[in-house]
């Protein structure tokens, strides 16, 4: 009889309907990688993380106790038929959600606590005096010492007493009194059975009753050397001796040897053997900064101290004192301090009408550090400090801090004696200061002997394990010691992966919001293949994702669309990446065929070549090359990894900074070029500026706007109809109604921010936040309002059949076109569906927003922005194409082609390929991540970076097809030629 294969398993989904999906039914391979694909908005996290990740939550929650079980009823349930079977789920999103100043990557990962572990148990203490390593003491060491080295010979062993620091001169009491003292501590040493000392000679003598001939057996110390013991060192008096050296330790602490070759002295704990000085045994808790024991007591383990900053004080040091540079004294409250500034200029020989950076040492501590009646600047601060029980001094106070390196530890966190401890040279803040690359090729070239591979061969195992892993997901760059809060959601969710992988789990199903964002090409390929790694262990990964490459490794892709919001949510495809190449009513498939997959083989984990796109977008470039414009240059950047960098930033264009991950970047665009102008023109001064000399050209542009990923609010009322002001409009149509003003209900009524009209339970939110105590809060819909944020009497206005709570839960598109007569609010609401963001609904929580979108909805209120005379505003984006579809890309080049048809300039740091081939300037930064980072690899138009052989994004991009010349370029071009 034929046997037949049994199907693969799968999970199923079946009538899926949780947003925007419609009714669609899907499998997922087990043990397999899926990518859920699709134009922005057609519900690939609808799919993946609100019904099948929240699907395998719930069912874990019903594993709890009886108290959180008595809330699950109140839970929304994803709105499916049914999902069997379901895997335990971990999703690992494109967030951050780390607050905690002290969370760092070593301990996000738990590496670090691992290397706590090999420093208490294989570092060295060393003496921070003499340098030698410390040695431990106790019972056990002195007679394994004495047995070893004085067989044979005779010994005498004696606890030396501190017989005056303890006795009766600490008391201060009369000479009888203190004569009576020592006479009842003799008196206690013999009852104890103690009747003999060593003599200052060496020689054994009786104790005499009479303190005074006590005294004379003091040695130099002040110590009575009480004689424990006398032996004839062997192997049958060990017993014999331990008794004795306890009874030593316990009267004094340590314990004295005297033979014919001398004397030797034991103490109990480890110490240093030349001067004698006492160390804490090294445990975990020495080397946590979380724990008091290991913390340094001057910082409190967060590595960094607050203080004045002097560069917020005076944001602007070419300012003379005339001109009120101090920013603290510029306020009606404190403005009288100029009054004895200028007092103290005339008394002390201060130059008023020169710059505070051309000051001279002496005029710079008057102003500072003051002088004579005059407080200074310090002294100012000071004075503020004894009102910090006021509210706004407090705030003032923030306003000019800054936090810098902590003077006693230097940034490491931990207090003096866990710095004292050694492995091999290192202490364990000079690891965790490494990149994991260093730390990675440092523990490979560790060897252990056979002692220490029984006692640290485990952890050592673990340590390369975990190391290796994050190397792997390409964050080689980073150190351990880097602050948690300060990571990309992109970096964060590969440090999820990372520990993921370092948790051998299998049997575990991976839900992953598009882990290519923030990765250079070529570190893709290096993810993909953990994942595969992943999958290989019988685990099943489930990747919400709009990358080629990606798409391209999967073994099943899902494919949804046609469009977005109500025109997404359908199934398009179902099954592999060749299959879908040949679906030409998707646009992923388009993408694909763009790509040549059907030539290729068979899908499967990453091919090993340099699979880049083999042509670009059809938009050609945004604009034509010129130069009239000028550039904005920035002059000797060093923060971080900058290597003393001069960089031209053209204006007019597109510029793309590109680089692998750690390359600087960010630290180029945001805390250098934006920061300081911020600080230095717009008086921003909680702003850090990265060091640099200067920025030149800052004079041809009005302003300096950063457009970046960062929430746009935590506030559950924010919503994008409100931050574009359309919702402004939108309530002045319902208040015009016939049934609003017959009931008296105004504007007022419409807003969820006041009282009135909205649902005073949720407080116009929509929903409740239920304490769960020892569990995460729990956010359910109101129950009074069911979500729709109003009271009945406002909900039961309507304007063409619709109420207010219907136009919140309607997309951008759709509230277009039911308000297409009201021309204020469609053009305030037109530039949502320029950016792409036409899906969202107008009363989505703009917390809720991913990095991307809200980028894009900070970009849609700049679009109205007109340039201030013939200066225009220069942008800078932070990886613009963060969650687009290969489709969106071209509509967002067309935003950024109509902010430079304006008179704008746009600079985006950028890693999608075909946005840079459409880019008319690259700056690729690199050749590495890190230390091996912040250089200049190459800069010029794409072709130029094409044939830059150091520039891995121009090998690349040597494979994609040119860019045409835009249109007005093709035009000059032929005018030239017709001349000719």
């Amino acid at each position: 009889m034929k046997s037949h294969p049994r199907p693969a398993p799968v999970v199923r989904i079946l009538g899926a309907r949780t947003h925007n999906l419609k009714d669609i039914s899907v499998q997922i391979p087990l043990s397999r990688i899926t990518v859920v694909t699709g134009v922005s908005g057609s519900g690939k996290s609808s799919l993946a993380f609100d019904t099948l990740y929240a699907e395998g939550q719930r069912r874990y929650a019903e594993s709890l106790s009886t108290y959180a079980r008595q809330f699950l009823e109140r839970l929304d349930r994803p709105d499916v038929d049914s999902i069997e079977p379901v895997p335990p789920a971990i999703a690992l999103e494109q967030k951050n959600g780390v607050r905690n100043a002290r969370s760092t990557v070593g301990t996000q990962t738990e590496i670090y606590d691992s290397l706590r572990l090999l420093f208490a148990h294989g570092g060295t203490t060393f003496c921070p005096d003499c340098g030698l390593a410390a040695v431990p003491g106790g019972v056990d060491r002195a007679v394994e010492e004495l047995a070893t080295s004085e067989e044979g010979s005779r010994v005498v062993l004696a606890a030396p007493v501190d017989w005056k620091g303890s006795g009766g001169e600490k008391k201060r009491r009369g000479r009888r009194q203190k004569e009576r003292d020592e006479a009842l501590r003799i008196a206690e040493l013999k009852r104890a059975g103690f009747f003999r000392a060593l003599s200052p000679s060496g020689e054994t003598v009786e104790i005499p009753d009479d303190p005074a001939r006590v005294a004379e057996l003091l040695d130099a110390d002040g110590n009575l050397r009480v004689v424990v013991g006398r032996f004839i060192v062997r192997e049958e008096s060990r017993p014999e001796i331990a008794a004795a050296a306890e009874a030593a330790f316990s009267m004094s602490g340590s314990l004295l040897s005297s033979t014919d070759a001398g004397t030797r002295t034991f103490r109990r704990g480890l110490h240093c053997p030349s001067c004698g000085c006492e160390f804490r045994d090294p445990t975990p808790p020495l080397f946590a900064f979380n724990s008091p024991l290991g913390a340094c007591p001057t910082c409190q383990g967060f590595g960094r101290v607050i203080g004045v900053d002097l560069e917020k004080v005076i944001p602007n040091p070419s300012l003379r004192l005339d001109e009120r540079p101090v920013a603290a004294w510029n306020t009606p409250a404190y403005e009288s301090a100029y009054d004895d500034l200028f007092r103290a200029c005339r008394r002390y020989s201060v130059r008023t009408d020169v710059p505070v950076e051309r000051l001279s040492a002496h005029e710079r501590e008057v102003l500072i550090k003051g002088r004579g009646e005059f407080y200074g600047v310090n002294g100012f601060f000071e004075w503020l400090e004894t009102k910090r029980y006021k509210i706004h001094v407090r705030v003032l106070l923030a306003r000019y801090r800054a936090y810098r390196l902590c003077p006693d530890c230097r940034g490491a966190r931990l207090g003096p004696p866990s710095l004292w401890v050694r492995f091999r040279g290192r202490t364990i803040s000079d690891l965790v200061d490494l990149s994991l690359r260093d730390l990675k090729k440092w523990f490979d070239e560790l060897s252990l002997n056979p002692s220490e591979e029984d006692r640290l061969g485990s952890v050592v195992s673990e340590i390369r394990s975990r190391v290796r892993y994050m190397n792997d997901v390409g964050l080689e760059y980073l150190t351990l010691s880097r602050a948690a809060r300060t990571l990309s959601g992109g970096e964060s969710q590969r440090i999820g992966l990372a520990s993921a992988l370092g948790g051998s789990l299998t049997g575990t199903l991976y839900v992953l919001d598009e882990p290519t964002i923030g990765l250079h090409a070529v570190d893709t390929r290096r993810l993909l293949a953990i994942l595969r790694r992943l999958a290989d262990r019988g685990n099943t990964v489930v990747v919400v994702e709009h990358d080629p490459e990606a798409i391209e490794a999967a073994d099943h892709v899902i494919d949804l669309g046609p469009g977005a919001g109500s025109l997404g949510g359908q199934l398009l495809f179902e099954g592999t990446p060749r299959a879908l190449a040949r679906v030409k009513s998707s646009a992923t498939g388009e993408l694909l065929r763009r790509r040549g997959l059907p030539g290729k083989g068979k899908a499967g984990p990453a091919p090993r070549g340099p699979a880049v796109p083999t042509r670009t977008l059809r938009g050609g470039r945004v604009v034509a090359f010129r130069r009239a414009e000028g550039a904005v240059t920035v002059v000797g950047a060093r923060e971080h990894n900058l290597k003393n960098l001069t960089v031209r930033f053209p204006l007019g264009r597109l510029v793309a900074v590109s680089g692998i991950s750690g390359s600087g970047k960010s630290t180029l665009v945001r805390d250098i070029l934006h920061n300081s102008y911020a600080r230095r023109f717009k008086g921003t001064v909680q702003l850090d500026v990265g060091a640099h000399d200067r920025i030149e050209g800052l004079e041809l542009v009005s302003d300096i706007l950063l457009v970046d990923q960062s929430p746009l609010g935590r506030s559950a009322r924010s919503n994008p109809v409100t931050y574009t002001k359309a919702w402004d409009d939108i309530r002045q149509v319902f208040a015009r109604t016939a049934r609003a003003v017959s009931r008296r209900i105004t504007a007022r009524d419409f807003s969820f921010n006041s009282p009135g009209g909205r649902c005073e339970v949720c407080k116009g939110t929509g929903w409740q936040t239920i304490d769960m105590q020892f569990l995460a809060d729990v956010t359910v819909r109101c129950d009074v309002c069911d979500g729709r944020r109003f009271q009945g009497r406002v909900l039961a206005v309507r304007h063409r059949g619709k109420n207010i709570g219907d136009v919140l839960a309607m997309t951008v598109d759709e509230a277009m076109s039911f308000f297409s007569d009201e021309t204020a609010i469609v053009r305030r609401l037109a530039p949502l569906a320029e950016v792409g963001l036409g899906y969202l609904p107008l009363g989505q929580p703009t917390a809720t927003l991913s990095g991307g979108e809200a980028q894009r909805l900070k970009l849609a209120s700049f679009l109205e922005i007109r340039p201030a005379t013939a200066r225009g505003v220069l942008f800078l984006f932070d990886e613009p194409t963060t969650g687009l579809h290969a489709s969106d890309v071209n509509r967002l080049l067309k935003t950024f082609r109509r902010l430079i048809s304006r008179g704008h300039s746009v600079v985006a740091v950028e890693h999608h390929l075909e946005f840079l081939a459409a880019s008319d300037w690259i700056i690729d930064l690199g050749p590495g991540g890190g230390d091996e980072g912040g250089r200049i690899v190459a800069e010029g138009p794409p072709e130029e970076i094409r044939r830059a052989s150091a520039s891995l994004t121009g090998r690349f991009l040597a494979e994609t097809e040119p860019v045409p010349p835009p249109e007005e370029d093709r035009r000059a071009r032929a005018k030239d030629r017709s001349g000719m």
